[in-house]
């Protein structure tokens, strides 16, 4: 067992996603295989202790485990596979992305160069995979050992979750972090636009709308969103309002059409084929609390 999933285990997290003593960090456990399957992470950093986890967005496949952490910089719709079983199962935690802490810390690395990658026209996914060094599992087992103690929790805490930040800023992500910090990028616009769509998906939204918010011309913002989300915007939103739609119905049990009429859907019968076709279940099977 690695040392970062022993720290796990003496917190002892409960199966699925718990809240730890920090706001901004969040603890996982899974004890049995999770086949394939659409998700949506928060901007954060996910960092596996124990077990794998690969992800799919587009044509790429991307694993994080006890080598390789992963950075998601905006809510990006993909695919996650799990492979646990009860004997070894999956143990980790995500750290939300704070923005203002990110833009203070890119300010005390002026004058100096993140790593390759940053330059250039192509812009980064906004989610991808980084070594995870023996400087970030340092400070990462710190922080799970403060976690076990409200008193450091309160007073280590958010120092750990800094200096995590700060690594992550030295490994292969750090272009798109720093893409994500820069007001006026191509990268930036999108987030804004992204934005727009995680609140008012319900709304009707189209992509020249999404465009005026990034302040891009519709076909210079329509190349950018797929760059980094490899989705179309009208694809993002979709995927955006069955997640919503899920969620309404598993967590606030909610019937499927009140859910499809919450986030926008005119049609039941259209929400019903499109989330079949997305979750690969018919939203009557979702389970409801």
């Amino acid at each position: 067992m690695t040392t970062l999933g022993r720290l796990i285990r003496q917190i002892d997290p409960s199966d699925g996603v718990s809240q730890s003593r920090l706001p901004q960090v969040r603890l996982f456990k899974a004890n049995t295989e999770i086949p394939r399957s659409p998700m949506i992470y928060d901007p954060g950093i996910c960092i596996v202790a124990q077990g794998r986890k690969i992800g799919y967005l587009g044509n790429r496949s991307f694993p994080y485990d006890a080598n390789n952490y992963l950075v998601t910089s905006v809510s990006t719709p993909f695919h996650c596979e799990t492979l646990a079983t009860p004997e070894a199962p999956v143990l980790g935690l995500h750290i939300n992305i704070d923005l203002p802490l990110l833009h203070e810390l890119i300010a005390q690395l002026d004058g100096e160069h993140p790593p390759a990658g940053r330059s250039g026209t192509a812009l980064p996914c906004a989610i991808g995979p980084a070594t995870l060094t023996p400087e970030m599992a340092e400070a990462v087992a710190r922080l799970l050992t403060c976690l076990q103690s409200e008193t450091e929790s309160r007073i280590l805490g958010p120092g750990l979750i800094r200096e995590i930040l700060f690594r992550a800023l030295q490994g292969q992500q750090a272009p798109v972090l720093y893409a994500l910090a820069s007001h006026g990028g191509h990268f930036a616009r999108v987030a804004r636009a992204l934005k727009l769509i995680q609140s008012g998906y319900a709304e009707s939204l189209d992509v020249e709308r999404l465009a005026r918010q990034a302040n891009m011309s519709t076909s210079a913002f329509h190349r950018a969103f797929k760059e980094v989300t490899s989705d179309s915007p009208l694809q993002y939103l979709k995927k955006i309002r069955l997640s919503k739609a899920r969620d309404f119905m598993s967590q606030h049990g909610m019937r499927a059409s009140v859910a499809a009429d919450m986030v926008g859907y005119e049609s039941a019968s259209q929400f019903s084929r499109e989330f079949k076709r997305y979750f690969g279940q018919s939203p009557t099977a979702i389970p409801r609390d």
